[in-house]
């Protein structure tokens, strides 16, 4: 149930924010000069999400590590619609899901506490 309220806000949140700001069809930055940067990024984030399990093995806050990774994730995401797709504000779409995803992953303990008591 939870889940399906976030995935339902998430859409919510994207059509709002696609058709206030305007935003035309999705480009995609593999179509840019800045393919070959998006590939290393990406997977230089694919690898340190590999390694992530075994770091954080014996830490006991584990969500401040995984709101880390969605920090540089969807930050180094936004920064390269930004720096690459200039006509276009997908950029602060990419960076409202990465508010909503720290919003969730910081308070997901409270809302399943709240949840399982119901």
């Amino acid at each position: 149930m939870f889940f399906i309220i976030i995935i339902l806000l998430s859409l919510f949140i994207n059509k709002f924010l696609t058709k206030w700001l305007g935003v035309e069809k999705k480009e995609k930055i593999s179509e840019t000069s800045g393919k070959n940067n998006d590939r290393w990024g990406r997977g230089l984030i694919l690898l340190t999400l590999c390694i992530l399990p075994y770091a954080i093995e014996e830490d006991i806050n584990v969500v401040k590590w995984y709101m880390c990774f969605f920090i540089v994730s969807f930050g180094f995401q936004s920064f390269m619609e930004w720096k690459y797709l200039k006509t276009s504000k997908q950029y602060v779409i990419t960076l409202t899901y990465l508010l909503l995803a720290l919003v969730i992953m910081y308070n997901v303990d409270y809302f399943f506490y709240r949840i399982l008591l119901l």
